[in-house]
């Protein structure tokens, strides 16, 4: 997978170092996903606080990436996967008859288990629900 710089982003650089909040996202540049990256980056500074790794992913190209977090100041890793195949194995569901990508928040530990999921299309929790399941873990 390509970050928004078009490096090649290799988990394994994280994966039992620190913990991770991995969310899938529907699209950039749309009202909701501009409003869940937003949230996700006005509490950037807490999650680094907790040692957290924040990793956006969605279908989107590792250009539009670019463009939607500079618009924004998105201080986190943004992934492409344009093929859905991290959606897949993250076993993301659909909404509206899998017409739209899901909207799925995952908190991993840093010993790469996974704590916490949330799934919702509202916007407006994932990031209260992972930092809380962060300070959960301390």
């Amino acid at each position: 997978m390509e970050d928004q710089d078009g490096n090649i982003f290799d988990i394994s650089a994280i994966k039992g170092k620190k913990p991770m909040v991995i969310f899938f996202y529907p699209k950039d540049n749309t009202p909701g996903c501009t409003k869940e990256a937003c949230a996700f980056r006005d509490s950037y500074q807490d999650f680094t606080d907790l040692g957290a790794e924040v990793i956006g992913i969605s279908s989107d190209s590792s250009s539009t990436h670019r463009r939607f977090g500079a618009r924004y100041n998105l201080p986190f890793t943004l992934l492409s996967d344009p093929d859905g195949k991290v959606r897949k194995q993250f076993r993301v569901r659909g909404h509206l008859l899998n017409l739209l990508p899901g909207r799925e928040t995952y908190v991993v530990n840093k010993e790469g288990k996974v704590v916490m999921v949330y799934n919702n299309l509202n916007a407006s929790n994932h990031m209260e629900k992972a930092l809380d399941a962060l300070k959960g873990m301390k």
